[in-house]
């Protein structure tokens, strides 16, 4: 059985909390993006890429429509919706992107005999 598309809104921030709200399909890859500043404009220019927020949807058009709802609020009513979840504004995705550690000796390559 496939997997279920889903869509998402998400909240980006600066350090110094500048926001950004945008929509994606891929969320991982879309963040991804933004951190590595690949996307030009308004995200690369303020240093915004610290993921705070995400809601997934199923449908698109519903997404979109929470997009452009929370696009039109004040910052405070912004600022409301995302410290229930994340008081602290940690970045959600810190380590996306990053290689996977792992605490696993890899033998020397060749044959150990011993």
């Amino acid at each position: 059985m496939p997997r279920e598309k889903r869509y998402y809104v998400y909240i980006l921030a600066s350090k110094s909390r500048v926001l950004y709200i945008g929509v994606t399909g891929f969320l991982m890859p879309r963040i991804i993006q933004h951190k590595t500043g690949e996307v030009d404009g308004f995200t690369r220019r303020y240093k915004v890429n610290r993921l705070v927020y995400y809601e997934a949807f199923q449908y698109v058009n519903n997404a979109i429509a929470r997009e452009t709802e929370i696009k039109k609020w004040r910052r405070e009513k912004k600022v409301a919706l995302i410290e229930p979840s994340n008081p602290t504004w940690e970045d959600l995705a810190a380590d996306w992107g990053e290689p996977i550690q792992t605490n696993e000796q890899i033998p020397p390559f060749g044959r150990n005999d011993k």
